[in-house]
């Protein structure tokens, strides 16, 4: 059961390990893009190119669709990127239902927990297996893998590394619990004194860059909500129009300085620093709304007469 990219490597992984999948839950087509043509999920794909059976619920509860998934006979079911599933779901199989959760658990519960490790400067993350019960992210903990974070990864480099190793776990969870061989942890036994960080959902909100935050705390929200959903600030021109940009990338500088937070320094075609509390920022990847991702040097060249000289 999953829906995006980050649920088709473990699927790849089951089949490649020649188990047998009876069938395949992802969320029904969606109308996007200009044209509003339905848009299938990247696991429906993947299971369409496969030949496996597939199953697209509007709703989870639809007993329909329960009966069909019972008829399955399933011995486990595993979960990764989708839905809250209801219990009549989650218990059909015999030996479980499982999930993949992108982050070591308890840390990091909910819905955006690379995103966050990343903003928050987490030196590593990893991937968690655990059974499924009545509340979000917090069932018996099967397995778990840590992934080391580099200082400048982005949320989407890390994903791309907890997708692999996910996977692998995702793998040995499977034949762990048809051998029986492990013994689900309470995450209860995990608690300690430490404080728990919460992964809540991003939005528009949490993407808007303040620069009066230091070097450190504005490059960690640059890398980890880069690529997507990405930061976003607004840019005074030297015209005084302004434009609204993504910043992608940036390597951080600490300096003293007594220069005006959020002013932008140009120097030459192939630099643009903006200043911040202890220091400024190199923009090394940017994205100015209506206009594709380019490296600093493609949007300093765009400019002529007029060029940034404010970030707000």
């Amino acid at each position: 059961m999953g829906t995006p990219d980050f649920a088709v490597e473990p699927l790849k992984v089951i089949v490649e390990a020649g188990l047998s999948v009876v069938g395949v839950v992802t969320v029904p087509d969606k109308p996007a893009g200009r044209g509003q043509k339905l848009q299938s999920s990247p696991v429906k794909a993947y299971a369409l190119e496969k030949g496996l059976k597939l199953m697209q619920p509007e709703k989870l509860k639809n007993t329909d669709f329960i009966t069909e998934l019972a008829s399955l006979k399933p011995d486990i079911a595993v979960v990764v990127a989708f839905r809250m599933l209801p219990e009549a779901v989650w218990s059909i199989p015999k030996l479980g239902t499982f999930n993949l959760h992108a982050s070591l658990l308890p840390q990091y519960r909910g819905a955006a927990p690379i995103n966050w490790a990343v903003i928050n400067g987490e030196k590593k993350s990893g991937v968690t297996t655990f059974l499924i019960d009545h509340e979000i992210d917090t069932g018996k903990i099967l397995f778990s893998e840590e992934v080391e974070i580099g200082e400048n990864d982005t949320a989407g480099e890390l994903h791309d590394k907890l997708m692999i190793t996910g996977s692998n776990l995702v793998l040995k969870t499977i034949k762990a619990l048809i051998d029986h061989s492990v013994e689900p942890t309470s995450q209860h036994n995990l608690l300690s004194k430490e404080f728990l960080k919460p992964a809540p959902k991003i939005f528009r909100d949490t993407c808007r860059i303040d620069w009066s935050k230091t070097t450190h705390e504005i490059h960690n929200l640059i890398r980890g909500l880069s690529p997507y959903p990405a930061a976003w600030t607004e840019i005074i021109l030297s015209d005084s129009t302004t434009i609204q940009a993504k910043i992608l990338r940036s390597i951080r500088i600490e300096k003293n300085h007594n220069i005006e937070i959020g002013t932008i320094q140009i120097e030459g075609k192939n630099s643009m620093n903006i200043y911040c509390n202890d220091g400024y920022l190199s923009i090394q990847e940017i994205q100015v709304a209506g206009k594709r991702p380019m490296k600093i040097n493609e949007l300093l060249n765009g400019y002529r007469e007029t060029y940034p000289v404010k970030a707000i």
